[in-house]
Formats: structure tokens, C-alpha cells, sequence
């Protein structure tokens, strides 16, 4: 009982730290026509207004595996140094913070099914960085069975379509929601939206276009009911600032430990691609006058300290993360949009998996990715050899790459992309531990094996164990 009345306890201080704090931001969308409870529309505010981790800084790890990001000063993580984190703050967490919200708002269908959908997204999250993790038995049971990757992806894509068919105008308000307002049209799409992301994830395991994932990414593409194709739909958080920040600004906030990496940099420049100018900012003024410094300076990825150090030091306009308009307490923060997604449709499409004409969804994909970031396409950007599609294999690898550089800086997606496709190709830390390569997932916290025997199956299932360098299910 000891571990789960910690799960408790940490859920329990994390909502009474921040009810009092939330009065400046889960008021800010509140649907006059619902009947809302404070305390459940704190619930829902909190986990929303904390979901930009996800895609942020919530883990630096796989941003760094994924060389989006360099390390500038402590580089442990990016030597591949032991990865062994535990997740069990995502169940204690938002995960039942959202168990909690189901309860207070219990009649209203909408507010229950938005919970799901979050839900799905961050047990997706959480299976994509470990393998095996509870899924079925995840907040019922004190000692949870791990389930297979396999399973979770399943029993995901399943919740998706369910909770996205209980959506209804008619079936009452969603207490807290500062992301849609309460719009149910809108969470329906981001629902099938993540449905095909989560989809294309198998096309390891599943490759045909008669198979499970296929046949998942065709149903949420044909739902009437639609899916992100605007960047007016797209998963924004606003954040209000004071006690709710974007994330990227504290990263910022008196350090700078973390630097756009030179493998993003030297790609960015090898197409020409001027989303360059928002991915990556001189220095941490935040200032009117400095706020558009853009730098093109990638920080060279895998370096020991006394090395990354001194680079540091030479070059001190080195590209942070983010132009520094992108990375203001206020600065919106896009958890999904309509570029990352029309652009798994390209692959779907290039796959055979779906009806989508291949050029214009490809096309249409990287226009809305440039605008997303303020940027515009040029016409010549499309015809030159590392973008223009060439009716071969060589497009899959294209549209892999677009699809790499869509998600940035989000090391989560930016890591499942290169574990799926092999693009871009990367080099493993030039100083490296011994014998170490890029990792493809953690390690189980050493706490796991001390409170729940199930986490033994899930190893024996793993070819060649607990290790950062085995491959997860759908890693094939």
C-alpha cells in the first residue's frame, strides 16, 4: 500500500498547490451556458495547462537522442550516461488528476470523454519512452500489471475511437477547458488526429495497407467528423504567464544548458529552410529590441563538458532553443498541429494506406508547418532535390525528414520518427560512453523492481533486456 498512498499523496499536493494559482488562468475560457465546478475545472486547467511537457521540456532526454537539442554544459544525457527515470509521476500525476476530473464531473459525457483522450495521449507518451508500462490496471490496482506495448497501443487507439464518438454539442459543457473552450468539434478532430499519429507509429509491425494500422489510420481519416487541416485547429496552449509559464522560458530563466544542436542547424541549412529563423535564437534577452535575433549556430551535439564548455564560451550567440519570441512566459505553445499531421497523411499516402493524393497533402503539410512558425515556403523550396518527391522509396525518407522538422522541438515525436524510419541519419556522440550508441528507450527505474514483479515479464519480453540500447514492440 505504501507506493500507491505515495501516487496518492503527490497527486493530492500537486492540486493543492496550484487550485489557488489557477484563478488567472481556468477562468479564462469558462462556457456560460455549462454548469461548472470549481474544483473540476481546476483539475482539467492544471493537466492542460501542464500538457506543453509533453512536447517540451517535460523530458530533455529524447530531444537529445533525437538531436533536436545539444547539451551545453552538463552533457551526461546526450553520452548516453544510464537513463532510468521513473514514470510513476505520470500516474500519480495527471493521469489521476483526470480519474478525479471524471468523478466531479460525473453525467457530463463530454467533459468525461476530453479526459480520456488526454488520458490516451500520455499513456501513448509514457509506452513510447519505456516499452511495457501499466495500462490496463493502471489507477485501479495498488501493484498494476505491466501490459505489452502491443496491448497499450491497442487498448489506445480503442479509448481514441470510443471517447471521440461520445463527443456531442448537446451533451453538456467541459469544465476547464482553456484549450477549445468547450469546442466539441475541435477535441473530435485533435481525437483523430491522434488516432492516425499514433497509427503510423506501428507501420513497423503492421506495414500492409490491409492491416491493423492501416485500417486505424483509414477509419480516423474517413471519420465525418474530421481531423486537424487548419492551423486555426491546432492544440495551442496559451499561457497567461506569472504562475503559468511556457515551459521554454524557464529553461532560459538565468541558465542556458540545453542549445539547438548543429545536426538541426546543418539540416535547416542544407535545405534552405528558413523555419530556421524561429527554431533557433541568439541569446536570452526576451527584450522588444532582441526578442528576433535568430541564430543559425548549432551547438555541436555529444560533446564532453570541458569541450561543450569551451564551445560555449567561444561562441556565445550560440542557437538556443527557440527564437526568443517563441519562448516568452506567454509565448503560445503548439502541442499539435495541422503541418505534423497532414504530413502523416503524406506517409500514410505514400504507403498506400489511404485515397489522399500524395503531392498535395505532402505539399500542403510543409506550407502549414512554415506558416505555423510565421515562415512562408518559396516556391524553389519544393523543387530542389531533398524535398521534391520522386514517385520512388527515396520520398518515404523525404517525407520522413519533413515530418522531423515539423516536430521540432519536440524530442518525444522527433525520437519516434528517427527510431521508425532511420531519417534523419544521425551519429551517435562523438564522446560517447565505450561502446554505447544512440538510445531507443529508458531503462526501468530502479524502484520498479523493488515494488512490482510484473516489471520482470516486461523484461523477458524485451530482446536483450533492460537495456537503453533494446528495442521497444514497435521499434522492430
Amino acid at each position: 500500500m505504501k507506493k500507491r498512498l505515495i501516487y496518492i499523496l503527490i497527486a493530492t499536493g500537486l492540486l493543492a498547490s496550484s487550485c489557488d494559482a489557477l484563478s488567472d488562468f481556468g477562468d479564462m475560457n469558462d462556457n456560460p451556458n455549462a454548469t461548472t465546478n470549481p474544483a473540476a475545472s481546476a483539475l482539467l486547467t492544471n493537466v492542460l495547462a501542464g500538457f506543453g511537457g509533453y512536447t517540451s521540456t517535460g523530458q530533455y532526454a529524447p530531444a537529445l537522442y533525437s538531436q533536436y537539442l545539444s547539451e551545453t554544459q552538463y552533457t551526461d544525457a546526450s553520452l548516453y550516461a544510464l537513463a532510468q527515470p521513473a514514470f510513476t509521476g505520470y500516474y500519480s500525476g495527471h493521469l489521476t488528476d483526470l480519474v478525479d476530473y471524471k468523478k466531479r464531473t460525473e453525467g457530463s459525457v463530454n467533459a468525461s470523454a476530453v479526459a480520456t483522450i488526454l488520458q490516451q495521449y500520455i499513456f501513448g507518451y509514457v509506452t513510447d519512452l519505456w516499452g511495457d508500462v501499466p495500462y490496463s490496471e493502471a489507477l485501479q490496482q495498488v501493484v498494476p500489471k505491466y501490459d505489452t506495448q502491443e496491448e497499450i497501443y491497442k487498448g489506445i487507439l480503442a479509448k481514441l475511437t470510443e471517447a471521440e464518438g461520445q463527443l456531442s454539442p448537446a451533451a453538456g459543457g467541459v469544465p476547464g477547458d482553456i484549450i477549445f473552450n468547450g469546442d466539441v468539434a475541435k477535441w473530435k478532430k485533435f481525437a483523430n488526429s491522434i488516432r492516425m499519429i499514433y497509427s503510423l507509429q506501428l507501420s513497423k509491425r503492421y506495414p500492409g495497407a490491409s492491416e491493423y494500422a492501416a485500417t486505424e489510420f483509414k477509419a480516423a481519416l474517413a471519420d465525418s467528423d474530421g481531423s486537424i487541416a487548419t492551423n486555426e485547429d491546432n492544440f495551442v496552449i496559451n499561457y497567461p504567464g506569472g504562475n503559468f509559464k511556457n515551459p521554454w522560458r524557464n529553461t532560459y530563466d538565468g541558465r542556458k544548458d540545453y542549445a539547438e544542436s548543429k545536426t538541426m542547424t546543418d539540416i535547416m541549412a542544407s535545405l534552405a529552410d528558413n523555419r530556421q529563423n524561429a527554431f533557433g535564437g541568439a541569446n536570452d534577452d526576451f527584450n522588444a529590441a532582441n526578442a528576433l535575433l535568430t541564430s543559425n549556430k548549432g551547438f555541436p551535439y555529444g560533446l564532453r563538458r570541458a569541450n561543450a564548455e569551451a564551445f560555449a564560451t567561444a561562441n556565445t550567440d550560440f542557437a538556443r532553443v527557440l527564437r526568443g519570441d517563441f519562448r516568452t512566459e506567454t509565448s503560445p505553445l503548439v502541442v499539435m498541429s495541422a503541418g505534423q499531421v497532414l504530413l502523416a497523411r503524406a506517409e500514410a499516402a505514400k504507403r498506400g494506406w489511404t485515397s489522399d493524393v500524395l503531392a498535395n497533402v505532402y505539399r500542403t503539410g510543409i506550407e502549414l508547418s512554415f506558416k505555423q512558425w510565421g515562415q512562408t515556403a518559396a516556391a524553389t523550396y519544393f523543387t530542389q532535390n531533398g524535398v521534391v518527391l520522386a514517385g520512388d522509396d527515396s520520398d518515404l525518407t523525404k517525407i520522413a525528414l519533413q515530418r522531423y522538422i515539423a516536430h521540432y522541438p519536440d524530442g518525444r515525436m522527433g525520437w519516434n520518427i528517427w527510431r521508425k524510419s532511420g531519417v534523419p541519419t544521425l551519429v551517435p556522440a562523438p564522446d560517447a560512453v565505450a561502446g554505447s550508441t544512440i538510445p531507443r528507450r529508458y531503462q526501468y527505474s530502479p524502484n520498479e523492481y523493488t515494488t512490482n514483479e510484473s516489471v520482470n515479464e516486461a523484461v523477458a519480453r524485451l530482446e536483450g533486456g533492460d537495456k537503453m540500447s533494446s528495442r521497444i514492440w514497435w521499434d522492430k
